[in-house]
């Protein structure tokens, strides 16, 4: 079997991570469900345990709540920090896919 067949496989049903970024405790992801064609970001706050998750419209918005996940959290009246999350826990452990490199 072919090493793309294998990854294919594996990533079945997986979101793949399309951006990632962190700093100060907090990490933000950009994934995409290839099923569905839902993007969504994830904001994780490791210094305190909440996290929150956008889905975006489209792919523009998709990008700029990835770079201002806390303004659209707060004009979807989302509220932060959510609770529950165990300090050092991750939401976004074990979602995504690592997207596959360039050829």
């Amino acid at each position: 079997m072919s090493t793309l067949i294998e990854n294919q496989n594996s990533q079945a049903g997986m979101p793949t991570e399309l951006a990632h970024r962190a700093g100060d405790g907090i990490e933000v992801l950009l994934l995409w469900d290839s099923d569905d064609t839902r993007l969504t970001v994830v904001v994780d706050d490791r210094r305190n345990g909440g996290s929150f998750e956008l889905v975006a419209d489209d792919g523009r918005q998709a990008l700029d709540a990835f770079y201002h996940p806390f303004a659209y959290a707060a004009a979807r009246g989302l509220a932060y920090p959510r609770e529950g999350l165990p300090r050092g826990a991750s939401a976004a452990d074990g979602l995504a896919a690592p997207a596959s490199s360039p050829r």
